[in-house]
């Protein structure tokens, strides 16, 4: 497994009074992730909180892990967190309507795994050209394959927080897996949609091109949407090789 520098942190923006994102950066275990609440009053600090724990407990007994055991690992964490969701709004009907969008990225000693469900996303700094590596689950980003808006259009689509899947919400998962190959230099950006419906894909660039610490990214990514007008909770995750 690659040496990985971890860094990460989530601010509740200037709109909301709670925080519902909810982060992990564990370099010895060789993963990260970014959870995003939805449900509001029905509770989705709660179900990030899950997602959490659950991937915490899977990953703490599994250290140098091959590429299938990581894929393995990354598709239990998410069914399991799924199946905890479930089961809690099951014995608290009031918090129905509750789950999370998620990114887990976890390192094995071939590259690296993403498991990815809603709008949060997972970009990749490479040789100075960034790439968003995931694909929203969302009403607009089915628009914008469809041709009906642009990209442009779509951040300010009132209809930009309709999530198509998520933690929690059903008993079937639709789990989106990628892979690839790590290599010295790369920087993974993982980020909830505070982040990215609020700063375009150029400034997310030039802050982490920039020669900054890893912290001081961070914390200038989470400044600048709060600037562009911080509407919703941003969390952001920096992963170097």
């Amino acid at each position: 497994m690659p040496e990985i520098n971890l860094v990460g942190k989530s601010d509740s923006g200037l709109k909301r009074s709670n925080n519902e994102d909810r982060f992990m950066v564990r370099s010895e275990l060789g993963f990260c992730l970014v959870a995003d609440g939805m449900g509001g009053a029905a509770a989705g600090e709660i179900a990030s909180r899950i997602f959490t724990e659950t991937t915490l407990e899977l990953f703490s007994s599994s250290a140098g892990r091959s590429e299938k055991e990581t894929i393995e690992l990354v598709q239990r964490a998410f069914n399991f967190a799924n199946e905890r969701i479930l089961s809690h709004v099951k014995k608290n009907p009031h918090h129905k309507g509750m789950g999370c969008t998620a990114e887990l990225m976890a390192f094995s000693d071939k590259g690296f795994v993403i498991g990815h469900i809603g709008d949060s996303r997972t970009y990749c700094l490479r040789d100075g050209q960034l790439k968003q590596l995931t694909q929203d689950h969302s009403l607009v980003q089915n628009q914008i394959e469809q041709g009906l808006i642009t990209p442009a259009e779509a951040r300010n689509h009132p209809l930009r927080n309709v999530i198509l899947r998520a933690v929690g919400i059903k008993k079937k998962l639709a789990l989106d897996l990628v892979r690839g190959i790590t290599f010295s230099g790369d920087l993974f950006l993982l980020c909830s949609d505070g982040l990215s419906d609020m700063i375009d894909d150029n400034q997310i660039r030039n802050i982490l091109f920039s020669t900054a610490p890893l912290l001081q990214k961070v914390e200038k990514l989470i400044e600048s949407a709060n600037e562009a007008g911080g509407y919703d909770n941003i969390t952001v995750v920096l992963a170097n090789i």
